[in-house]
């Protein structure tokens, strides 16, 4: 995660970045299944210059860097250098890069490239206060047939979380039909498609994670409002193991050769 962040978030995700890769890493078979979704939506080569904006931990660029083995390094961009810190060596390389989403767009961070081939945005975009701006700034980064991929959630979600959290999830959360006009606004030609990944997990390992606020949004409700939603939970869902879509809309935009 990452992106354009007021400083309470950036508090937030210095607080999480200790247990980000905890709450996050599912399993790996699903860290693998994402990473390998990213990639061939992207088209990824080893010939591609490639950011990873809003990368948090590295989870994902660092599983793409070893699959894809770019000549150059992967970009990880995040505003928060406690989860850049926390980035893990890769064989193929990964160069960090503190900033925010809206820095970039605006030309405010050098990049070691000239033009980007690849950026992915995963469960970012909703930082952006502007997102038809900071997008269409993004998208002036790219090489002729770059892409562009947002993958988020979609406007509603399955997951087992308590009846107010969910309510303020779809009130946030961007439309993926507003984010591919903001992509065609800027010039790309783009398509949503969507992803989606059976999730088991262990009931109390997931509501140590609510705890945690591993969604962004959990860190909005107070501790007593958290508490007693994490109780909720245990009501509605008395089963040790949830099972859950976890659903992710793919905008994919692509500037034109020409």
């Amino acid at each position: 995660m990452g992106g354009d962040m007021g400083q309470a978030m950036r508090e937030h995700y210095a607080r999480l970045a200790d247990t980000y890769d905890d709450n996050w890493a599912y399993s790996d078979a699903y860290l693998d299944w994402m990473a390998g979704q990213i990639a061939a939506s992207l088209e990824l080569g080893g010939s591609d210059r490639i950011a990873d904006l809003g990368c948090g931990t590295g989870l994902y660029a660092s599983r793409i860097a070893e699959l894809v083995r770019p000549r150059v390094p992967v970009l990880c961009i995040d505003p928060s250098q406690a989860m850049l810190d926390r980035i893990p060596p890769s064989p193929a390389g990964l160069t960090a890069i503190r900033a925010s989403g809206e820095e970039l767009s605006q030309g405010r961070v050098a990049l070691p490239y000239p033009a980007l081939d690849a950026m992915w945005i995963k469960e970012a975009v909703h930082h952006f206060a502007d997102p038809a701006t900071a997008l269409g700034g993004l998208a002036g980064l790219l090489a002729p047939g770059g892409r562009l991929l947002v993958a988020m959630l979609p406007a509603t979600i399955a997951y087992p979380l308590f009846p107010a959290a969910t309510a303020r999830f779809e009130e946030q959360q961007p439309d993926p039909v507003d984010i591919l006009a903001h992509l065609r606004d800027a010039g790309l030609d783009a398509r949503l498609d969507y992803v989606e990944y059976e999730l088991r997990i262990d009931r109390e390992r997931y509501l140590g994670m609510v705890r945690s606020h591993y969604m962004s949004l959990l860190s909005t409700f107070t501790h007593e409002e958290l508490e007693a939603g994490i109780e909720q939970i245990r009501v509605d869902h008395p089963e040790s193991v949830l099972v859950f879509p976890d659903r992710f809309a793919f905008v994919l935009g692509r500037k034109p050769v020409a």
